[in-house]
């Protein structure tokens, strides 16, 4: 398992690292299929956030956290990522994807203020079935998910109803 750690406004000291290489150790307790664990650590303020990327057998596992100190964000978004790799793994041993998918922890995020973005990802659009998007909106905790769909071809973006169902979006070209 390759651990990097990036820092954004912020040194990495030798302590620091030392310390984000422990926690990152927690993982191979969940699983050994874990291929990297990318942490970027970055200081605005008085804020000190942490990042955590774990990727994970064509999984990907991210966990964001904000506090007033390096090491506190780096214990609370190395949590969430705890979480969700029990629900990976329990998930697994189900052996089953359940269509009633039921979310926790979803922080509401403003994406637009005054007519400017507010903040942007970018990230790898993977193709695979339904299902296995499902799964991994699950395992994110978000609300929506953007994945290529196997049987169309095409991006897709699934999400959470008000209902607690999901719904799927899927583009129609026009001619």
């Amino acid at each position: 398992m390759e651990v990097m750690i990036t820092g954004k406004q912020l040194e990495i000291t030798p302590a620091l690292k030392e310390y984000v290489e422990t926690r990152a150790e927690k993982i191979k307790k969940y699983t050994s299929k874990a291929t990297q664990v990318i942490f970027t650590l970055k200081v605005e303020k008085y804020r000190h956030l942490a990042e955590v990327l774990v990727k994970v057998k064509g999984f990907i596992l991210q966990a964001e956290t904000e506090t007033d100190e390096m090491y506190a964000s780096v214990d609370k978004a190395m949590s969430k990522i705890e979480r969700q790799l029990k629900k990976y793994k329990e998930k697994l041993c189900d052996h089953r994807v359940h269509n009633n998918l039921v979310l926790d922890e979803t922080p509401p995020s403003e994406i637009w203020e005054k007519g400017h973005i507010k903040k942007r990802k970018q990230f790898a659009v993977k193709p695979m079935p339904l299902e296995e998007a499902a799964f991994q909106m699950e395992l994110l905790g978000n609300n929506f998910f953007i994945f290529g769909n196997n049987e169309s071809k095409n991006i897709n973006v699934l999400y959470k109803r008000k209902d607690g169902s999901l719904g799927l979006i899927e583009p129609v070209h026009l001619s």
